[in-house]
């Protein structure tokens, strides 16, 4: 069972990892987290970021560590991860890693409600998801190959081999719904349900 936390936001973790190297200002980590790829997996703008390291301060997982001033640039202030925080960052990775969790993909919420949709329409659309998923393997391939001809140590790019992994599930999940809804039987049976429907209106 996942634990109820203080702050339940992925981007709270990613600030917790970041900060195991030590005091950072908040641009900072948003510079990190481009160089190193994390923005792909989390969405995050200046502004949620400042108000997730808010929520991490009021609950005792960081701190304030110093503030830095120059005549080039605005006051900064510098923060650091507290013990709790480094308690709560290595029990919250567990959960993760150890406990599969219910998510609430889009593509679940439309497959539930597929059959509103002529199955023609439906076949033309699933198509065009799948251009999309093949420019999005492309996208991570590339990505892995430049990784790996920099010698990128693979543990850094599993999470984008998982992605991989899910992306090919789907495609080969979609190709097969493609399949079915073409089917005369399965047609035949959706002209029925929408003449029944209209006949109730």
């Amino acid at each position: 069972m996942p634990s109820k936390r203080k702050v339940a936001n992925p981007l709270a973790l990613a600030v917790m990892a970041e900060l195991l190297t030590g005091p950072k200002h908040p641009y900072e980590m948003a510079r990190d987290f481009k160089a190193t790829g994390k923005d792909r997996h989390i969405k995050f703008n200046q502004g949620s970021l400042y108000m997730v390291v808010e929520q991490l301060a009021k609950a005792g997982f960081v701190a304030e560590h110093k503030t830095v001033r120059d005549s080039q640039r605005p006051e900064r202030t510098m923060y650091a991860l507290t013990t709790t925080g480094r308690r709560e960052l290595n029990e919250w990775m567990r959960e993760l890693v150890a406990q599969p969790q219910r998510e609430y993909p889009s593509f679940l919420v439309a497959l539930s409600l597929i059959a509103m949709l002529p199955p023609g329409e439906t076949i033309e659309l699933l198509e065009q998801r799948l251009t999309s998923l093949a420019e999005q393997v492309a996208e991570i391939r590339e990505t892995v190959k430049t990784a790996t001809d920099q010698e990128v140590p693979w543990v850094f790019l599993i999470e984008e081999e998982f992605r991989l992994a899910e992306l090919k599930t789907e495609q080969r999940f979609v190709k097969d719904l493609i399949e079915s809804l073409g089917k005369p039987d399965y047609v035949r049976k959706w002209n029925e349900w929408n003449d029944a429907l209209k006949r109730k209106k």
